[in-house]
């Protein structure tokens, strides 16, 4: 059995097809004794593939697109997440809500773990035809403290997490007036990436960790989830049970889980959007950045 470790940056809903894999023995039929971690500071994943301790890290593609060209190669192989796992608190009611009415208004969302939530919600605005330099932002903060300074007053809307959205719109803190997974389409959320260019030892480790991550994802979407109620209970205990299945099967519904393989049009959308936040000069071509051959099973879906 050979050790594959993922440091990923979060332990997250929208994982869920790698704990499954884990559970149902998908990689252990493969031939991998997959763990994982989440170091503090997040940014301690790339340390970890670096020096060997991780065979891969888990996160945003926004990191591997940031250092693409400048010092550091880190490349994609495989992707969990196909959409944004966000929702917007405001407080109106949902039917309310117009994208067209946010210039001028504070938006309060989290930067202290990464830059993907500022990256997609300013996106979203230039689709919706909105100047992100006519909305105020608050951005320095952590999500705990702006969650509890939004119910006290501070900003017109909250962009967090969607099933902690979720659990504060039902303490009465606000509206999910815009459910990102359910309306803010397709981008390459969550991938797995590793350092360098693979060997081919190293490629078929990640071909057939894909291959069961894809085992995953299909087991979730061919099952109700209240049929794994008590294993998203245990593997988030933080969230109501009742609401893990209420958004695992929203997720299950919408596209957050399709195939382990990028998607090269979600992908392009993505680029688009780290480049309009400066992060990298121009969109990166899908082949530069991407390596496509573990997953290239996929390609036909």
């Amino acid at each position: 059995m050979q050790t594959f470790h993922v440091s990923a940056t979060g332990h997250s809903l929208n994982y869920l097809p790698e704990y499954i894999a884990v559970r149902q023995g998908f990689f252990a039929e493969e031939g991998l004794a997959v763990t994982a971690s989440v170091p503090s500071p997040w940014d301690l994943v790339l340390s970890d593939i670096g020096s060997g301790s991780a065979a891969a890290a888990l996160g945003g593609i926004w990191v591997p697109s940031m250092f693409f060209g400048r010092g550091k190669r880190y490349t994609p192989f495989a992707q969990v997440a196909a959409r944004a796992p966000l929702a917007i608190v405001g407080r109106e009611k949902p039917e309310d809500f117009d994208w067209q009415a946010m210039p001028g208004k504070v938006v309060a969302m989290k930067g202290s773990n990464g830059a993907s939530v500022g990256l997609f919600t300013k996106l979203l605005m230039r689709e919706h035809g909105i100047d992100p330099l006519a909305v105020g932002f608050v951005q320095d903060l952590d999500g705990k403290m702006l969650s509890d300074l939004f119910v006290g007053g501070m900003a017109d809307y909250l962009v967090i997490d969607y099933p902690s959205a979720m659990t504060l719109a039902a303490a009465g803190g606000g509206h999910v007036v815009a459910p990102l997974p359910v309306t803010g389409g397709n981008v390459p959320w969550s991938v797995y990436y590793a350092e360098g260019e693979s060997d081919e030892a190293r490629l078929e480790a990640q071909t057939r960790f894909a291959r069961a991550l894809g085992r995953g994802m299909d087991w979730i979407l061919a099952r109700e989830a209240g049929e794994y109620r008590d294993f998203l209970a245990k593997t988030f205990p933080k969230f109501a049970p009742d609401l893990l299945v209420q958004l695992t099967n929203v997720y299950r519904a919408n596209g957050m889980w399709t195939t382990p393989r990028i998607d090269p049009d979600a992908y392009a959308r993505w680029q688009q959007g780290i480049a309009d936040g400066h992060l990298t000069k121009a969109p990166i071509a899908y082949d530069d950045l991407i390596d496509a051959r573990p997953t290239a099973a996929f390609a036909g879906e």
